[in-house]
């Protein structure tokens, strides 16, 4: 008598994100060994990222260059400016025109020979700064095509520092990161970034205060009161900084820092940022008495940190999306890019984890209207629709080796069968390999050409596919693959072409019968 099949199902495949740290055998069914142009969306499925359409029409002064500073300027009035940097230059980005910003100051126009920019507004006007450069500003209400140094403002008044690290916190400038001085913060003015002496303005050098030795000053982030002050491995963190003569040392960490300034980003309850550990999150509960640092790279740490080491530092940027609640850190050298989900943090402390290639940003900077803006070659880009400039790019995702309940029997697949949201026209391959082979076999199964306008109207799709409606349009599929093979652990992946369609994967259901007892 025949042996009765048997149905293994994985819901929200991917959920869990990928695992490359631990015993593939020890993994959950939910994570992923391989989750390549992959984001897990807001119901936790695995499906494709968006990908992204030129801003600009032509590349002006720019050249074929990249986009190395991405900025947004936002008025008091409410209008936004978009500024970036390239090719040593500064630029306007005014709907898809770009203008060349020209020296509008007095005298001899600086030197710029970087386009290592940090940027920081305050009070309608955008400051620059950037080791070994004069900072300079971009003041919209006395021009909109010219820059110039923050000491050419009116008013001007004490020694603005030649620093590499600046944000704007709590109505003021902070700067640090001097060749010459690096522990000393430089506070400005209260709503006044051209001000450093008299009024408000003042210094804390933190020489002394480094709790575990020597350290110098590599970034700066500011919440709800606190004031961060980054070293390279060890961090202060300042209460009561709405108030810089009062404000005093609340805590310190040793042992983690962040040497990758445009790493570090504040999200709504957080600050993320790239340690010599991992991707880690600052965990600002007041009525704690000292703050956790939380892994969020648990799971993928040995190979991120690999792509670090290989990266150079100025060039690794991060961004986090409130929109797409992600937060994703570039690595343009190896064309790589870590997207880490911040919808909800998993038991281990970790974040779910995917990554992207092809896309390759030089710069990412999210606007306030939500749009993620990322540099490009000669152009900004904008993360939107379904193809990388008109050009299909390739999602993979792979399971973890798994046993189908028993690690002592083998298991002789007859079909694998994937539930699939949206797609039109385009080629899922289903691949299934035994015993840690990546020997593959595989079967390609396409989804047939579909109008959105349509999706629902009939109860059957093209060649029969039983299809039907999901919010939003977009069409549920199932695709089967007459599997063969047999081994006692199995593993699954799933490869597309992304055409301009969203696609993603909502269930994979194994049919399966036992064979030998080992």
């Amino acid at each position: 008598m025949s042996q009765e099949l048997e149905r293994f199902s994985i819901s929200a495949p991917g959920f869990y994100g990928l695992n490359t740290q631990d015993s593939p055998l020890d993994l959950a069914a939910g994570f992923a060994l391989t989750a390549t142009n992959c984001i897990l969306d807001k119901y936790g499925r695995m499906g494709a990222r968006k990908g992204w359409t030129k801003v600009n029409t032509s590349s002006g002064n720019l050249g074929a260059n990249d986009v190395t500073v991405i900025h947004e300027l936002v008025r008091t009035d409410g209008s936004v400016t978009t500024l970036f940097a390239g090719n040593n230059k500064l630029f306007r980005l005014s709907g898809t025109t770009v203008t060349e910003l020209t020296y509008g100051g007095g005298g001899t126009a600086p030197t710029i020979s970087a386009s290592n920019w940090q940027c920081a507004s305050l009070n309608g006007i955008t400051y620059f700064f950037q080791l070994g450069h004069d900072p300079l500003i971009y003041d919209p209400a006395v021009s909109t095509t010219t820059y110039r140094r923050v000491s050419e403002k009116s008013g001007y008044a004490g020694t603005v520092p030649q620093g590499n690290i600046c944000i704007s916190a709590y109505g003021r400038l902070w700067i640090a990161g001097s060749a010459t001085d690096k522990t000393t913060l430089t506070f400005s003015d209260l709503i006044a970034g051209h001000i450093y002496t008299g009024g408000t303005a003042g210094t804390l050098n933190v020489n002394n205060v480094w709790a575990n030795g020597a350290d110098e000053i590599t970034g700066l982030a500011a919440h709800n009161g606190f004031l961060f002050i980054f070293g390279k491995r060890q961090i202060l963190v300042y209460q009561g900084a709405t108030t810089p003569s009062t404000m005093s040392l609340y805590d310190t960490v040793v042992g983690i820092g962040c040497q990758w300034r445009d790493s570090i980003q504040s999200t709504n309850t957080d600050v993320v940022f790239l340690s010599n550990s991992g991707v880690r999150s600052v965990l600002r509960t007041i009525q704690e008495k000292s703050a956790p640092f939380r892994d969020m790279s648990k799971n993928v740490r040995n190979d991120l940190m690999q792509l670090v080491a290989g990266e150079t530092a100025a060039n690794i940027k991060a961004v986090y999306s409130e929109v797409d609640a992600f937060y994703l850190l570039t690595f343009p050298t190896a064309g790589q890019v870590y997207v880490f989900d911040t919808r909800s943090v998993m038991e281990d402390g970790s974040a779910r984890v995917t990554t992207w290639n092809n896309i390759d940003p030089t710069a990412i900077y999210a606007l306030r209207n939500g749009d993620l803006l990322i540099g490009k070659n000669g152009y900004v880009g904008k993360y939107t629709g379904y193809l990388d400039d008109a050009a299909t790019y390739r999602i993979a995702y792979y399971t973890n080796h798994a046993d189908l309940g028993d690690v002592t029997v083998t298991s002789i697949i007859k079909r694998i069968s994937i539930v699939v949201i949206g797609g039109s026209d385009q080629v899922v391959t289903i691949k299934w390999g035994y015993d840690f082979s990546e020997n593959y076999l595989s079967e390609n199964i396409s989804i047939p050409t579909q109008g959105i306008s349509e999706y629902g109207v009939a109860e059957y799709g093209a060649n029969g596919v039983p299809v039907a409606q999901y919010a939003g349009g977009i069409v549920i599929q199932t695709l089967s693959s007459q599997a063969t093979g047999s081994g006692k652990v199995v593993q699954t992946g799933y490869e597309a072409e992304v055409n301009g369609f969203e696609l993603s994967i909502q269930k994979i259901e194994i049919l399966a019968k036992r064979g030998r007892i080992s």
